[in-house]
């Protein structure tokens, strides 16, 4: 899996059949992590991405006008909340439509737009997924417009992040409408659903879903310091559990770019080798340069595996237990995914022979660099020494170290550092 962003698989596919989630790093298309993004998964309201992104596109072409009044069907005004509650035999503008799909996602509008689109709900359906086709999104079938219940009607967490990027990057012009927070219609103030364009911050727009066969979904994206991230989370529990998930991914995912942009990487500058192409308006994306100088390796001894049983028994043993809210155990693995990337062997006494390594250069003063600031962020009650020490092979490597503490402290010091988004392993110092 992906270092830090891993989440145990085990423990995610027992406690959340429905979970799936991917985050790319949009400037080189490099996929930072991904659990289940290829499973078969309920889209929800996110289909509506994709009910805009043919709207835009029949903008451009000039077959519709922003200010156009579209007319309002019987069958649309059936359809189930949530909606605008429109009248048959009414009309809505475009314009209006693509605020109330953004930020309402009225179930009706949905409708409205694609008989206009596609003469009938079916005939609309039918081309969404040619469009979806064509776009790479190969596991994707659309049989409406809105999301509503359909078994037929199937996705995949990397399909609708490329939905997102190509909205991001074939309609600037119209992106905005997926950050809007509220609209007004006839006298009625609506408010979004999406909190977390709202409260995170540099997010600025995509879409949220949900049914009871999908859970809670949702599409974000933010920007730090010029970078963009753009994400997928499907099947939370909760609206709230999944916009925390959805944070703690984002905030991580960005340490750990930032980390590679400063050279610190324990080995490649690369977290996972994987990488998207999405086409469209924006030029092709690469995978990022190698450093001028690259930190190396040095060998560590490892034990196999632990089992996911064995992970429970050591965080219970390492970690105060965090409770958390009834019925929802995504809260519970959001408290407990930072850990389980630094799992290795079973505790062993050690006394103070344990550390942690952050680390290995073919230059000391690298190396020293790298331990120090591994130390300044550690919490003080941790303790540890800068250590540097020297591995004579075929060629000197010198390693980046926090020594003489307890394995339990060296396990917990590891989790803090991952939590921040800097690689570590913890290491028996006396090796």
């Amino acid at each position: 899996m992906l270092g830090l962003l891993v989440i145990g698989s085990i423990t995610n596919a027992q406690a959340n059949p429905r979970y799936a989630g991917i985050v790319v790093d949009l400037e080189h298309g490099e996929v930072l992590y991904a659990e289940n993004a290829d499973e078969a998964r309920y889209p929800a309201s996110l289909t509506k991405m994709m009910t805009m992104y043919l709207t835009f596109e029949a903008l451009e072409r000039g077959d519709l006008r922003l200010d156009q009044a579209l007319p309002v069907s019987a069958q649309a005004a059936a359809m189930p909340a949530s909606k605008l509650w429109l009248s048959a035999g009414s009309t809505i503008s475009v314009d209006t439509a693509m605020r109330a799909l953004a930020v309402r996602s009225a179930n009706d509008v949905a409708v409205v737009v694609a008989e206009a689109l596609g003469g009938s709900e079916q005939r609309f359906a039918h081309l969404m997924t040619e469009r979806a086709r064509e776009l790479g999104m190969s596991r994707t079938t659309f049989r409406n417009a809105s999301g509503l219940p359909d078994d037929q009607q199937i996705t995949t967490a990397r399909d609708m992040l490329t939905l997102s990027v190509r909205v991001i990057q074939d309609f600037p012009q119209y992106y905005h409408y997926f950050g809007l927070q509220e609209f007004t219609h006839r006298g009625t103030r609506h408010t979004s659903h999406n909190r977390l364009v709202r409260d995170y911050p540099g997010a600025d727009g995509l879409k949220t879903g949900f049914i009871r066969a999908s859970g809670f979904n949702v599409a974000t994206t933010a920007v730090h310091n010029g970078r963009r991230m753009v994400a997928v989370v499907m099947g939370g529990f909760t609206a709230a559990s999944r916009d925390t998930h959805m944070a703690s991914l984002l905030d991580r995912s960005f340490e750990r770019a930032a980390l590679r942009d400063h050279q610190t990487w324990i080995a490649n500058t690369s977290f996972s080798q994987e990488y998207m192409s999405f086409g469209g308006s924006q030029q092709a994306i690469s995978p990022p340069p190698e450093p001028p100088s690259r930190p190396i390796m040095a060998h560590i001894d490892t034990s196999a595996p632990v089992t996911a049983a064995a992970v429970e028994a050591q965080w219970s043993q390492t970690m105060a237990p965090t409770p958390s809210p009834q019925g929802d155990p995504l809260l519970a693995l959001i408290e407990q995914e930072r850990g389980f990337a630094s799992m290795g062997s079973a505790p062993a006494a050690g006394g103070g022979n344990w550390g942690i390594q952050v680390g290995a250069f073919s230059q000391a003063h690298q190396a020293e660099q790298l331990a120090q600031q591994a130390a300044q962020r550690l919490p003080s009650e941790v303790g540890g020494q800068v250590a540097i020490d020297t591995f004579e092979g075929r060629s000197t490597v010198f390693r980046a170290r926090v020594v003489a503490l307890d394995e339990i402290r060296a396990r917990q010091a590891c989790q803090s550092l991952q939590a921040q988004g800097m690689d570590c392993m913890v290491v028996n110092a006396s090796l």
